[in-house]
């Protein structure tokens, strides 16, 4: 069900996290924001970032990727640090990214296993902390990360069109 994004789940990948956009009324940004997600291998894999999709019946239903560090965030543990004026998660070394899963998939172990996936990489990459950080009103995937052992950390305004309130996670591998 999890696999490896491909050229053919493009469309799908990106039909997933509009879904999600849609669903709380957010800005779609093609160009902007979402411009990641029209060239993942430029944004990710070209990088060596990995990029993943849970597939069913041929239906992309979940994305989820990871941006691994080449340095831990420096700071005390724990902490929100002001790096290159973005806020980040002192300490951890790689972080989740664009965890969505279509409205009508959800409640079938889709995200957790999306989750599990990102965090067996990171580990395999020698990893040992991640950061997420998640639309404050995005509450089912807090009480996930939350049970997956995360724990939140601080907060942030994001940089989407619709400067959106984030809860910042910490999630150690």
């Amino acid at each position: 069900m999890i696999e490896p994004w491909s050229p053919q789940h493009s469309q799908g990948a990106i039909d997933v996290v509009k879904s999600v956009f849609d669903e709380y009324s957010f800005t779609w940004e093609p160009d902007g924001y979402h411009a990641d997600l029209y060239d993942v291998p430029t944004h990710y894999l070209e990088k060596g970032d990995l990029f993943f999709v849970a597939v069913q019946d041929s239906q992309v239903l979940g994305t989820v990727a990871i941006e691994f560090f080449e340095n831990a965030i420096p700071g005390e543990e724990s902490t929100v640090q002001e790096i290159e004026g973005k806020l980040r998660l002192a300490q951890t070394d790689c972080a989740l990214l664009r965890l969505y899963v279509r409205p009508e998939a959800r409640g079938q172990g889709i995200g957790r296993a999306l989750i599990e996936t990102v965090k067996t990489k990171g580990a395999q990459g020698g990893r040992k902390s991640m950061e997420i950080w998640s639309d404050k009103r995005f509450a089912d995937a807090h009480r996930l990360y939350q049970k997956l052992g995360a724990r939140i950390i601080g907060d942030r305004i994001c940089n989407d069109p619709d400067t959106s309130p984030e809860w910042g996670l910490i999630l150690d591998l």
